[in-house]
């Protein structure tokens, strides 16, 4: 299991996805070497999601491919 501690998350270069709505209904994902954490864009400050980066290029891959 991934855990990153509240600092690597705090200092983590988050970035949101270009195809984000207007009014920031979206995720913010930040990469690390072996970790992805993804949150709410309306609360960074609130609770993330790490998960193992193969992980998350599985999830990429089947949004990409209209799988889910």
């Amino acid at each position: 299991m991934i855990h990153p501690t509240p600092e690597q998350l705090a200092r983590a270069d988050w970035a949101t996805s270009s195809y984000s709505a207007a009014n920031n209904e979206c995720v913010e994902v930040a990469r690390a070497s072996s970790w992805v954490g993804v949150r709410d864009t309306k609360t960074p400050g609130g609770p993330a999601l790490a998960v193992a980066p193969s992980s998350w290029a599985a999830v990429v891959e089947a949004v990409r491919t209209e799988q889910i």
